[in-house]
């Protein structure tokens, strides 16, 4: 296999000499297929807030026993080895560096240290025991000396840093590098994705002044459905039954919301609800949808290569999945022109088509649609562009972050056609804040507005869903009205 090479000083051991690395650069590369993640048992996880930084003592020698093994394994032979294989070898010589060097360490210090060392060869060095952990839904790297979470919606600083800006920046090529990107002095900003799914953005000197900036929007490993939503609060029972439905009448729906606000994590929610024999095709900047479908067809966009070459931007996966026999076209996240593509998409035949828009009302949202179209260079009137988006678009789902920082859905909002130069629209469901309990929380109730026959209900009654749609706003009405006397 690999191991480890005598030390100066020190008795040479009695297995045969293994290979020993040429010149092995401290940026050590990533397996080829890499399950990176630490295991939970080992990393002997803390909340990252009570986590002590550790001294530089520690650091100066987890560095020296670090330069020991990476002169003495093969790290060709190591990529060849599966992740466990690896981290099972690269313990074992670790631990006998440690006492060929004499190093004083207690048991607990010396598993510490193992994992730590561990995690920088073999994963994302100090962002392990973070990216371990399900309750964590940001991770944000400020330099190498500050790292924040965030927690239950709030954000805290915790004792996690890396040894310098070097190794902050390895682990940032590394991340990048999974999904054939790059990021350096010559291309400081780059979008990418962790194997599960979790959003990536990294931004490095000189953009970044004080050292490499990497956020990570976490995903977790099990995926949210209405029911949690439910249970979190997010939506009433019955207004998970009218989300439901939408998703399953085919309606053309927008979710709208600002940023950390829970749109990705709602539009994995509708999906749910297509059904098994549709193709669906998606267009993302860097992949995280999550569909559970069989016939799914994932498109992401490509930035230049160096010479500027080469980019696919989202409106040339858009216009291509016209080509594609989709059924359903799902966009991520609609920044740009594509806005275009995406409404003559929903307006020629492929009805349940979904999209993501940064907004803070449903209102808002049909103006910046409007706004990302003109900015794409159309030479339209507004009133064709807001007729377009009248005849496309058939349900807005507003998302929010309040300041207690829970998610809540606060408008399903319908578009029911022009009036003059105006759009209009009806609102579904409102949620309504009634104030905050003794911890600070808020609280509120999600109330309907009292349509009874939503401009959808032909297409529910199509798809053989009137009656449950019927129940769903009634039971929601009943339940405001019984809300109020209370």
């Amino acid at each position: 296999m690999f191991g480890k090479r005598s030390f100066p000083g020190a008795p040479a051991p009695t297995a045969p000499a293994r290979p020993v690395a040429k010149e092995a650069p401290p940026a050590v590369p990533v397996l080829s297929e890499p399950n990176l993640r630490a295991r939970p048992a080992e990393l002997g996880l803390q909340p990252a807030s009570t986590q002590a930084p550790k001294s530089e003592e520690y650091y100066a020698t987890k560095s020296m026993i670090f330069g020991a093994l990476i002169e003495a394994i093969d790290l060709a032979q190591l990529s060849r080895l599966d992740a466990d294989a690896a981290r099972d070898e690269i313990r074992d010589i670790v631990s006998e560096i440690i006492a060929l060097k004499n190093v004083v360490m207690s048991i607990a210090e010396q598993e510490e240290l193992l994992d730590d060392i561990c995690n920088d060869v073999l994963g994302y060095g100090p962002l392990e025991p973070l990216l371990a952990r399900d309750d964590i839904a940001d991770i944000m790297v400020n330099g190498s000396g500050k790292t924040y979470i965030e927690v239950a919606g709030k954000i805290q600083l915790t004792g996690v840093r890396f040894r310098d800006n070097q190794q902050l920046m390895n682990i940032c090529q590394r991340i990048v590098s999974q999904v054939g990107r790059r990021v350096d002095e010559s291309s400081p900003i780059c979008d990418a994705r962790l194997p599960d799914g979790s959003r990536v953005n990294v931004i490095a000197p000189p953009l970044a002044i004080d050292g490499p900036s990497l956020t990570i929007r976490k995903f977790k490993k099990d995926k949210l459905t209405l029911d949690q939503l439910v249970r979190f609060g997010a939506i009433s029972p019955e207004g998970a039954r009218v989300l439901e439905i939408i998703g399953r009448v085919r309606c053309n729906v927008i979710i709208s919301g600002g940023t950390g606000s829970g749109k990705t994590t709602l539009l994995n929610c509708l999906t749910r609800y297509i059904d098994e024999d549709e193709r669906v095709i998606t267009c993302e900047d860097a992949a995280e949808l999550q569909l559970q479908q069989p016939h799914v067809v994932r498109l992401e966009t490509r930035p230049p290569n160096l010479e500027g070459q080469g980019q696919v931007t989202m409106r040339d996966l858009v216009r291509n999945c016209l080509r594609m026999r989709p059924e359903r076209i799902i966009v991520g996240e609609v920044r740009g022109p594509e806005a275009f593509d995406l409404l003559q998409a929903m307006n020629t035949g492929h009805d349940g088509s979904m999209g993501t828009v940064h907004s803070n009302s449903p209102r808002e949202c049909l103006s910046r649609i409007e706004s990302l179209i003109t900015m794409g260079g159309f030479s339209l009137p507004s009133r064709t562009i807001k007729e377009m988006i009248a005849t496309s678009v058939d349900v807005i789902i507003q998302a929010a972050r309040l300041r207690d920082g829970s998610r809540r859905i606060t408008h399903v909002t319908e578009v029911l056609g022009m009036e003059g130069d105006v759009i209009t629209t009806q609102d579904l469901v409102i949620y309504d804040i009634n104030g905050e309990d003794a911890s600070g929380r808020l609280q509120g109730v999600h109330r309907s507005t009292g349509i009874g026959r939503p401009r959808f209900w032909e297409r529910a009654r199509y798809f053989g869903e009137e009656v449950r749609l019927a129940n769903a706003l009634d039971a929601m009405e009943a339940a405001g009205e019984e809300e109020r006397a209370a």
